[in-house]
């Protein structure tokens, strides 16, 4: 990416940021939990590309530093109203989120796999992979939307995380696996930096 074209993509993911952070502080002026909760979260994790290549040298890249942000926003808007009105919303936070998942998910795998002399992973295993490792993240997520939503039951307070039901986890898991095919086909060819960050990071933790 060219010198421009880097300054652009800090100066938009500085702007998504700002928009999260203005989110949050309507939540707190609402007293919204659910708005707060996520506002905070999300916004915490758009600063964690900085935190890993300042502390740990691991860098995702511009692009992938980019979509992070953008799932994020995309995520912490439909929380104010999005998800329940429109129908497509969560499908396109889902896609995204799970290409994320499943592209620094290869990246975990193959810099382990070229770094740990003891295990080998086949290239056809590697794609499996990708899939297997999104779908179960995507489970563990459907698992925290419905105990978030049982526990709202409980107190008497919004959820945290919204669940509508067996059919909207089918749906969720689908376009989970539709994130997964995207990464493999456009995310894991453009993940090279990322892999050699890592396995730099695994080689400097096992130095004495």
């Amino acid at each position: 990416m060219s010198r421009q074209g880097d300054r652009l993509q800090r100066v938009a993911v500085r702007g998504m940021q700002a928009i999260i952070a203005a989110i949050l502080l309507w939540g707190l002026w609402t007293t919204n939990v659910s708005i707060v909760v996520n506002g905070t979260v999300g916004l915490l994790v758009t600063f964690l590309p900085g935190v890993l290549d300042r502390d740990y040298e691991i860098t995702l890249g511009p692009w992938l530093t980019f979509l992070l942000t953008f799932a994020i926003l995309a995520h912490t808007v439909g929380i104010t109203g999005p998800y329940r009105g429109v129908w497509w919303w969560d499908n396109v936070t889902h896609t995204l989120s799970a290409a994320i998942v499943a592209v620094v998910g290869y990246a975990t795998t193959k810099a382990l796999d070229e770094h740990v002399e003891d295990i080998y992973l086949p290239p056809d295993f590697m794609y499996a992979f990708i899939g297997l490792f999104t779908l179960a993240t995507g489970v563990v997520w459907e698992l925290l939307e419905f105990f978030a939503r049982e526990l709202a039951r409980l107190t008497g307070q919004d959820a945290v995380l919204i669940q509508y039901g067996v059919r909207d986890t089918i749906l969720d898991l689908l376009f989970d696996a539709v994130g997964a095919i995207i990464a493999a086909i456009v995310g894991v060819p453009r993940v090279q930096n990322l892999i050699e960050s890592i396995e730099t990071a695994l080689e400097t933790r096992d130095r004495p």
